[in-house]
């Protein structure tokens, strides 16, 4: 069945589906990515929807858009790469840390049960609340707050990930990922360099740190920069 054509859809999800498509054939699948759920998603979220009128014909382009307040959406490969990372499933409970246009909590929302998503920028988190009801995911949550800090009513979350570099992942955070869990988040290091760490915690509640990708991400704002200056 076509992506517009599930019943309740916003029509908006029966727009640009071949790019789309070919986004996904290009930049996803053909750099490795194989987890059906992700592919799916990645299909089905308009992302063109959660960028400015300015940059929505370059929407499904292979690099990261500005979205305003110094912004970015991410690379549709880095996307699909963090959220595959996670090994969601549908009773998975999602904590993202920088909601941004909200695109990363709709491809999450589309495979997890629940996603509770921080945004710091009072105006990220206003639009991303509009743009995420408009098109009907009811199962994301959007808070305006401080992401160093999590949420940590509504944890432990079976995955964290986290959209701006932090200078060290913050041990809040950890607390609320469950045994079990997995969470992957970009990490400063020396000279200014960034990686993705994937951090998992086994059921013993030990954890496991691997450095997965170089990457480019704003700086997380908030305590967890305040804590080094």
């Amino acid at each position: 069945m076509a992506v517009g054509a599930e019943p309740g859809r916003h029509p908006v999800f029966a727009e640009r589906i071949g790019e789309r498509a070919w986004m996904v054939a290009t930049q996803i699948e053909a750099r490795g990515i194989r987890d059906p759920n992700v592919l799916r998603a990645m299909r089905t979220v308009p992302r063109h929807a959660f960028v400015p009128e300015s940059q929505r014909m370059s929407a499904h382009a292979d690099y990261p858009l500005h979205i305003g307040h110094e912004q970015t959406i991410s690379q549709p490969y880095v996307v699909a790469f963090m959220t595959e990372a996670l090994a969601l499933d549908p009773n998975s409970v999602v904590l993202e840390i920088g909601t941004g246009s909200g695109y990363q909590a709709a491809v999450c929302a589309e495979i997890a049960r629940e996603v509770y998503t921080i945004e710091i920028l009072e105006p990220l988190a206003k639009s991303a609340v509009e743009v995420l009801a408009r098109l009907g995911y009811s199962n994301v949550h959007v808070r305006l707050g401080d992401g160093y800090y999590g949420w940590p009513d509504k944890g432990p979350f079976d995955a964290v990930i986290g959209t701006a570099a932090a200078q060290e992942i913050p041990p809040p955070l950890i607390e609320q990922l469950k045994p079990g869990g997995r969470m992957i988040l970009p990490v400063e290091g020396q000279y200014g360099f960034q990686h993705l760490i994937l951090l998992t915690k086994d059921e013993q509640g030990q954890l496991h740190r691997k450095a997965v990708m170089p990457v480019r991400f704003v700086p997380m704002t908030g305590r967890s920069r305040r804590s080094q200056e």
